[in-house]
């Protein structure tokens, strides 16, 4: 063996090797295979955590939202790690769901009530209702900082470029 390093990650090795018999030199990338752990559904089944069915479900809810997909796989990793690194070998899936959406509203509220709809099974419009209310009272804070008033705000403290609609 030449050279051991980590990849860019951190979830890989990288190995410079030398062919003892003839001496050519090769790299090999190695990865550690976790066996995911298992999703306890509502109704008791069990099935192996999906990445594959978490980007689904993230993107259904992201859906025509202005996103970039880097911030949306972004999210679907650090969601991943977190059910792995959770050290349990079964996690419930009210645990992920509300991860998933802990995640979403930092990434964009509208996608997090779209999330929350399905996941929460809202029944009626009270429950939107209630939904958007939560996040109005606590907006993540990446979002204060983008999105302009819409009452009450001088020209002045408007973003430069933009200015107030004439009615």
């Amino acid at each position: 063996m030449v050279d051991t390093r980590l990849a860019e990650d951190g979830q890989q090795i990288r190995r410079r090797r030398e062919c003892p018999g003839c001496g050519a030199r090769f790299s090999t990338v190695e990865m550690v295979e976790i066996k995911p752990p298992m999703i306890i559904k509502r109704d008791g089944r069990r099935e192996p955590f999906s990445e594959t069915k978490l980007r689904q479900g993230v993107e259904r809810a992201l859906e025509k939202r202005p996103v970039s997909a880097e911030r949306i796989d972004r999210m679907i990793g650090e969601v991943s790690r977190r059910v792995r690194t959770s050290g349990e070998r079964e996690v419930d899936s009210r645990q992920l769901g509300e991860w998933t959406m802990q995640a979403l509203r930092a990434l964009d509220p509208v996608a997090y009530v779209r999330f929350a709809s399905v996941y929460r099974r809202f029944e009626d419009v009270s429950d939107f209702v209630e939904a958007i209310q939560q996040v109005e009272r606590q907006p993540p804070v990446e979002l204060k900082a983008r999105q302009l008033s819409l009452l009450g705000e001088p020209e002045a403290e408007l973003p430069p470029g933009t200015r107030p609609r004439k009615r």
